[in-house]
């Protein structure tokens, strides 16, 4: 029985960063992966942007204050810069003009532009499908290799143990503490954070803990060649208002495409659905000069929602040593930095005020979700 101060379950963008953080302000953390490699499921097939005006209230809330954190990491958390400036566009064609008037009301530091300007920014842009648009120019790439990998480096460095290949299968509370058995050992700790992912009701059910109801929902992406006379390389994000389909820019002036799917499914190794690779394509060509020939590669991920669709950071209620970092949605990468800090806070017994984080930690309270 390998004992420590806390127990972190999940070893993706969630719990690499809750547990560093923990682990920074001096605590015996273990970090438990059920898989051969952190990261493998959600945050290892993510292809992250911050995008301020992207998600709920309590989303945008961590989102901003995670972005001096991308701006600048702790020395020697990442040997290159974690960003490269992205904008977003948002175009609405025919049918779609209420929806941006929706999201201009709504947004932070968007701008209207007209059709023309859109087709200036991004010139394979069919004349027939914009009649307006919005942009967000203070977007940027995130690399979510080097931030999770820096998290984990963190975390190394501050004497926290990751482990591999163990995956929760019994969860008592005895004596005060968890133990959690697992085929790479038994471990013990007063304090456990689900970090689980698709798997955090799986875990909650293990301890004896009230589910929150998180549902895991496919999203679907394919790789394939940028159009003939064009480099992607400097497009912004481009999808429409009511996000149905996006394309991103990727390295060797390839598009990165998804139809913005959300199929519920079970937890799983998720893998992409043909239909939804056709569909893809076809919305993306219906905006696109974009001949596609071939897929060079195609994938999927689960992104995992509350009931609610916010965020679920903090203490199960009326249960001793169980916190939640769950139901991140597809803004677990973006929100990280700060998501990570509010939730050592809560653990840690420390005031969210002091980070600037009540509001957020407010919203994202579990409690909201209790049975």
């Amino acid at each position: 029985m390998h004992g420590t101060d806390i127990a972190v379950i999940g070893a993706g963008i969630a719990g690499a960063s809750v547990a560093a953080e923990l682990a920074a302000a001096g605590r015996r953390v273990v970090l438990l992966e059920a898989e051969t490699t952190p990261g493998y499921h959600t945050t290892g097939r993510s292809a992250a942007l911050w995008i301020l005006n992207y998600g709920p209230r309590d989303a945008r809330l961590l989102t901003g204050a995670s972005r001096s954190f991308f701006e600048s990491p702790p020395r020697g958390f990442a040997d290159h810069p974690l960003t490269h400036p992205r904008p977003v566009l948002n175009v609405a064609p025919p049918g779609q003009e209420a929806k941006l008037a929706a999201m201009l009301a709504e947004g932070e530091g968007m701008r209207e532009i007209g059709a023309e300007e859109a087709r200036a920014m991004l010139p394979a842009l069919r004349r027939e499908a914009v009649v307006g648009a919005a942009v967000e120019e203070d977007a940027f790439d995130i690399d979510v290799a080097a931030l999770h990998q820096g998290y984990l480096r963190m975390l190394r460095a501050s004497a926290g143990q990751v482990v591999t290949d163990a995956r929760a299968e019994r969860l008592p509370r005895k004596a005060g503490a968890w133990e959690i058995a697992t085929p790479a050992g038994a471990f013990t700790a007063p304090i456990v954070v689900n970090a689980a992912g698709a798997w955090g009701d799986v875990v909650a059910r293990m301890a004896g803990v009230s589910p929150l109801g998180l549902t895991p929902m496919r999203r679907t992406a394919l790789l394939v060649d940028g159009p003939p006379g064009h480099d992607p390389a400097a497009w912004p994000l481009v999808g429409d208002v009511a996000h149905t389909w996006y394309a991103r820019p990727e390295a060797r002036r390839k598009l990165m495409l998804s139809p913005a799917d959300e199929t519920p499914m079970e937890p799983c190794d998720v893998q992409p659905d043909e239909l939804d690779l056709a569909l893809a394509i076809d919305r993306a060509q219906a905006a696109l000069d974009l001949p596609v020939t071939r897929i060079e590669h195609r994938w999927a991920g689960l992104r995992t929602f509350t009931p609610d669709r916010s965020l679920a950071i903090g203490p199960a209620p009326g249960v001793e040593g169980f916190f939640w970092s769950a139901g991140q949605g597809g803004y677990g990468i973006q929100t990280a930095p700060a998501a990570a800090k509010l939730g050592a806070a809560l653990v840690l017994g420390r005031d969210p005020a002091a980070l600037g984080l009540a509001e957020a930690a407010a919203r994202t309270d579990p409690a909201r979700l209790a049975p």
